[in-house]
This record gives structure tokens, sequence and C-alpha cells, in this order.
């Protein structure tokens, strides 16, 4: 299995980016896909993840600003970001659990203010 994602990029503060992430070598849906992000010296956290049946989940810091959403038929999940924000700028993990946690390799976000 592998995670492909896109949509990184450079953008002003209060701009807008859409990431999406499709998973390859596999037919069957996960469980949850979601997103996490990695600041420069700061661990891992998550952003937002949403359970197959349509259940979400979101960092109280993008509550507000990010939607997520998935096509299960295609077995890829998008993140929405509006309103960004300079402390959004991290590079953005695609993730995906059912047994087994599958990485994507990341895609850079950065927010100039």
């Amino acid at each position: 299995v592998q995670l492909q994602a896109s949509g990184g990029g450079l953008v002003q503060a209060g701009g807008s980016l859409r990431l999406s992430c499709t998973a390859s070598g596999t037919t069957r849906s996960f469980n949850v896909m979601g997103w996490y992000r990695q600041a420069p010296g700061k661990q891992r956290e998550l952003v937002a993840t949403m359970y197959i049946g349509g259940t979400t989940n979101y960092a109280d810091s993008v509550r507000a600003r990010f939607t997520i959403s998935r096509d299960v038929a295609k077995n890829t999940v998008y993140l929405q970001m509006n309103t960004l924000k300079p402390e959004d700028t991290a590079v953005y993990y695609c993730n995906a659990f059912s047994y087994i946690d599958y990485w994507g390799k990341g895609t850079q976000v950065t927010v100039s203010s």
C-alpha cells in the first residue's frame, strides 16, 4: 500500500489550499483516513481524521477552518484548508488505518505572514 499526497505549497496568510491523498496497491477501504502534520522542532500532531462511516475528528486549532472529506470508492482523502495561518506551516502527512497504520511521505505547506 502506498499513499501519495499532493496539493501542498506556499500561500499567504488568509489563503487556502486543498490537499489530496490517494491510497494505491489495495482495493479495500480503510477504516480511518486522515491528516497529521509536523512543524520544525515539534512532534507530529493530528489535524483531522474521517472514519469510513463519516465521523470526523479535528484538532481544536483547525476545527473552524479545515474540512476533511473522503471518496471511499477512490480510496482518497481530502483536506480543504481555509484562512491559513503562519502557524499552520508544517509537513502534512496522510494516514490510513485498518489494523495497520500506513503513512504517506508528506507534503510541505508553508504559510507566509
